[in-house]
């Protein structure tokens, strides 16, 4: 089994951001950083491709969304690494996969199956 440190990606040089260890995620923290609408939002669409802060659209202010983005970070959901000026963020499939199996998937299905009740596109 790879090591937490194999787990962080790369980061540039003098711009690393804080990301915990796989040992370090915690089930309440993830659940808690899943709770939020604009957060399960941000998850959605790192599901399917990694993306800048501008590239999700959520109806929040700047400093709102690079909060949300935060908080995901530091519960271990995604993982964000500067390319240039971009922050870009990818969702931290293969750990939360290997921490609580079938979770993400369950969350993200779920989602999709509000969408569908609430008549969402």
């Amino acid at each position: 089994m790879p090591s937490p440190e194999a787990s962080t990606p790369p980061l540039a040089p003098g711009r690393a951001l804080d990301h915990p260890g796989r040992d370090a995620i915690r089930l309440e923290g993830v659940l808690h950083a899943l709770s939020d609408p604009m957060r399960l939002r941000v998850v959605r669409v790192l599901a399917e491709r990694e993306a800048t802060c501008s590239d999700v659209e959520l109806p929040v202010s700047k400093s709102t969304c690079t909060h949300h983005f935060r908080v995901l970070r530091e519960a271990g959901v995604i993982s964000q690494v500067y390319r240039g000026t971009a922050k870009v963020n990818c969702l931290r499939r293969d750990d939360l996969d290997a921490l609580f199996p079938g979770l993400l998937d369950s969350v993200l299905a779920a989602a999709s199956e509000q969408d569908q009740r609430a008549g969402a596109p």
